[in-house]
């Protein structure tokens, strides 16, 4: 069982596929022969084949490129990793339903003043007041 301690993808004729390597000069090999849209990284520590595919698919190493995507899917199910799903946006909990109380009849009672009651109204609490 070998240990890879860089991982990623490269496109060869318009084709990702994920690579491996014990060292970044790895991606010097691959330019020169005629490798493009090279993205290799250095793993958090040595993973065989098999775990650094389903690393690169927990991480979202394809930034929603889909040709990636792609890739990294294919590589996981020739190697019989399960990939994760797509991450689907947190469904909000169900409401329970709300009995309601039917609504009472109020009627309300405006009293409309004048100026000139009004004023004598507020005279006359302040006089009880001074009392």
């Amino acid at each position: 069982m070998s240990l890879y301690s860089h991982a990623g993808v490269s496109k060869l004729n318009g084709e990702f596929k994920v690579r491996f390597a014990n060292d970044a000069l790895r991606v010097k090999v691959l330019a020169k022969n005629g490798h493009k849209d090279i993205d290799i990284i250095e793993l958090k520590n040595p993973m065989t084949k098999e775990d650094a595919v389903a690393y690169l698919l927990k991480i979202d190493f394809d930034n929603g490129n889909k040709a990636v995507r792609a890739a990294l899917e294919a590589a996981a199910d020739k190697r019989g990793v399960t990939a994760p799903k797509a991450k689907a946006a947190p469904k909000a909990p169900a409401k329970k339903p709300v009995a309601k109380a039917p609504a009472k009849k109020v009627e309300a009672k405006v009293a409309v003043q004048t100026p000139a009651e009004a004023i004598a109204r507020a005279e006359a609490e302040v006089g009880e007041a001074l009392m």
